[in-house]
């Protein structure tokens, strides 16, 4: 009979102390969903040499957090992977669900996010303390794929007792407005159905300045993550001037971001 592989919260280290908030984060993170946490470093080719030490490294982080949760199951994983694959590597080979960085290292991981059907936590990895993932901030805009950030913001919902409040754009353009409208049904049809908390509420900007008031109500309302979805299409001038995702998580500070791919089929989290 085949082994069922656990599904995993992924925490993408630099072996440097900034690793303790990400590790924080990955903890609460595996706690919360009862999923195996796995603290992964991703080695140039050009290190190959060092992987001894890499191990070594990583093994040294586990003693004190299996002596402080022994009933966490967690793990420890070395690749020489290339960032582009990475996401379908770890969601493919290690069941991956989530996986946590360091905001400082979204121009890193921007290709990485681009290709992943695995939601990217992004958090202060200098930050001195861990989110507790109970505010939540959802932007709502036209696209349909709205269902998948709206989908992960009931897990929080449900496992966590998290709390949301939706976004939604105000276009002007009557289809879609219609589009918008469509979305918040599903939002609320799920949060309902899971007998989540939520508030609603029309925001003054469209669809494509959405995600940008949505951060700043996350701020001024000192909420603890704000979920968006990622860049449908990504244009040579995106590339250029930078992706709205890369804005937000820079302007973010200790606020934790939740990017949830479009242009991918999610991995879903099972219960």
């Amino acid at each position: 009979m085949a082994e069922v592989k656990q599904q995993k919260i992924i925490v993408l280290l630099s072996l440097t102390p900034t690793d303790k908030n990400l590790i924080l984060n990955g903890i609460r993170i595996a706690t919360i969903f009862r999923k195996e946490l796995c603290l992964c470093y991703n080695h140039s080719k050009k290190e190959k040499n060092d992987r001894e030490k890499f191990k070594n490294q990583l093994a040294s982080y586990l003693s004190p957090i299996k002596n402080e949760l022994p009933v966490l199951s967690i793990s420890t994983l070395l690749l020489t992977e290339s960032l582009t694959n990475l996401p379908e590597k770890l969601a493919d080979d290690l069941e991956a669900i989530l996986i946590i960085a360091g905001g400082s290292e979204f121009s890193k991981y921007a290709k990485s996010v681009a290709e992943s059907p695995v939601a990217f936590l992004f958090v202060n990895e200098k930050a001195e303390q861990f989110s507790e993932f109970k505010k939540l901030i959802l932007p709502i805009d036209l696209r349909k794929e709205n269902a998948e950030s709206a989908l992960w913001c009931s897990y929080f919902g449900r496992f966590n007792s998290s709390g949301i409040i939706v976004v939604a754009a105000n276009d002007k353009n009557k289809d879609e407005q219609k589009q918008v409208g469509m979305n918040l049904a599903v939002c609320k049809k799920v949060f309902q159905k899971f007998k989540i908390e939520h508030k609603i509420f029309r925001g003054n900007k469209s669809s494509l300045q959405n995600s940008f008031e949505a951060l700043e109500l996350a701020l001024s309302s000192e909420s603890d993550l704000l979920v968006i979805l990622g860049s449908t299409v990504i244009t040579p001038i995106d590339l250029l001037i930078g992706l709205p995702e890369k804005k937000i998580v820079n302007r973010a500070g200790n606020l934790p971001v939740l990017v949830i791919n479009p242009r991918r089929d999610n991995y879903i989290l099972c219960d």
